[in-house]
């Protein structure tokens, strides 16, 4: 800075020496307009030290993350008390949107029925291996009585003493007791198997009963629709009657979060050369004509959409760049100090001076640009 007002000053000086302290040469219209257009080259100095020293964006504005309320529900269902005001703050937890809870506790009801039937079902398969257990048991038993009717008949056909259809008869009922058996042992096994049938530890049926029934309470309690976190609602428009639910496309509110909210401004590329995090930044808002708000450069987003290629099949081409078109910016993201950020609205614009060296002459020069510019929007709004 010091050095670009010597080399103006000393231009100023050799043109007064020239032309009207030792009259060299003599000043005409054509000396003036040669001597002006070389002393409005040296002020170029001062130009490339403001883009440098202290990078200024015309487009800031303030960031806040939202959220769209999407109702989780199982079906369309009715609003049944809207429990906001628009523009109101409210904290995390808060209740904001009341769904009818009828037909989901309804459901829960059903299920806890089933649950309970399920596991009575489980004490039921137990007593059927019983009794499964017993039955092959019994048949057991018959099936050695019919074993040895069988071969005392035998014995007697074969003596003479008893007749041959005995022996064959009871041969038969051998062979319908060791079938019986067989059928007996496989209702057993399937009877087993129906109240083994488990999942860490808890019979199938009623695990899946169980399952049911969480997700049926899990949209019950979204029956009541509350504030992920700290913020509020604009334009509110949810009334009681209205219908939402799965097939409902979209959000039925957008939720502005408090937290984190940032101020986004685009810088042209080579002006960041001498940009770093924590370097003090000054921001005028339109919001706020004749202020000046303090702040930090918190991160420098290192990228624009000018770089990205989505994947294709079509191979990139490149064409020729006419020289008016704008240059790419890159986003730099600020922390403005003030305690109560509330005061910085979503989409509040204006403009902002990053100051990479506080002390250099430059920084001066753009303090008193940014405060005019802050100034001047008493008399006129001149952001476009």
């Amino acid at each position: 800075m010091i050095a670009a007002l010597v080399i103006c000053f000393v231009y100023a000086v050799l043109v007064w020496l020239v032309f009207f302290y030792f009259r060299w040469l003599k000043f005409s219209i054509a000396w003036g307009v040669v001597s002006v257009f070389f002393g409005l080259h040296f002020l170029i100095i001062f130009m490339v030290g403001l883009r440098f020293v202290t990078p200024y964006s015309t487009n800031a504005r303030v960031i806040q993350h939202t959220i769209q309320l999407v109702p989780r529900l199982s079906e369309p269902t009715l609003v049944t008390d809207v429990l906001v005001e628009p523009n109101t703050p409210v904290k995390k937890g808060a209740p904001l949107f009341q769904f009818d809870r009828r037909p989901y506790e309804y459901k829960v009801r059903e299920l806890e029925a089933q649950l309970a039937q399920a596991k009575q079902d489980v004490l039921i398969n137990k007593a059927d291996v019983a009794v499964a257990t017993h039955k092959v048991t019994k048949l057991k038993d018959e099936l050695l009585y019919d074993k040895y009717q069988q071969k005392l008949s035998a014995n007697l056909a074969k003596r003479g003493a008893g007749p041959q259809e005995d022996a064959e008869k009871w041969a038969a009922r051998v062979a319908a007791s060791e079938a019986g058996i067989l059928e007996a042992q496989a209702d057993e096994e399937r009877a087993r198997l129906r109240y083994a049938s488990e999942i860490d530890g808890v019979n199938t049926s009623v695990a899946e009963i169980e399952a049911q029934l969480d997700l049926a309470r899990f949209y019950l309690d979204n029956t009541l629709m509350v504030a992920p976190e700290d913020g509020y609602i604009i334009n509110l428009q949810v009334r009681p009657g209205m219908v939402a639910g799965a097939l409902r496309v979209g959000a039925i509110a957008t939720f502005i979060c408090d937290a984190d909210r940032y101020l986004l401004a685009n810088f042209f590329q080579e002006n960041l050369k001498f940009v770093k995090p924590g370097q003090s930044v000054e921001v005028a808002l339109d919001l706020y004509p004749g202020q000046i708000w303090k702040g930090k450069v918190e991160t420098i987003w290192q990228g624009s959409g000018a770089g990205q290629m989505l994947p294709s099949g079509v191979l990139p081409s490149f064409s020729y760049v006419p020289a008016d078109v704008p240059q790419g910016q890159f986003a730099i993201a600020i922390h403005l100090d003030h305690p109560d950020q509330t005061q910085f609205p979503i989409g509040t614009q204006g403009r902002a001076a990053i100051y990479t060296q506080t002390d250099n002459g430059f920084a001066y020069l753009r303090k008193i640009g940014i405060r005019a510019y802050s100034w001047f929007n008493v008399l006129y709004p001149f952001s476009g």
